[in-house]
């Protein structure tokens, strides 16, 4: 059986090596998350300056469409 003492002092080495885990993920998890926005909004700039740019050439076409007629 195990000494209770020594039961004791383990759980008191665990016990900050816990936490210190804890945290490191919880600030991993941030850093997760993080990123994860700013790959979204990059994606959604992304997505704002093509529809910009359909726009644009469809501006393009309907300009140079006369042109083509006459």
């Amino acid at each position: 059986m195990i000494e209770p003492w020594l039961l004791v002092s383990i759980a008191g080495m665990a016990m900050p090596l816990g936490i210190i885990a804890i945290v490191f993920w919880y600030k991993s998890r941030e850093k997760e998350l993080q990123v994860h926005q700013d790959m979204r909004i990059r994606e959604m700039e992304h997505h704002r300056k093509m529809k910009e740019l359909e726009l644009e050439v469809e501006r393009e076409k309907n300009r140079r469409l006369p042109e083509r007629v006459a």
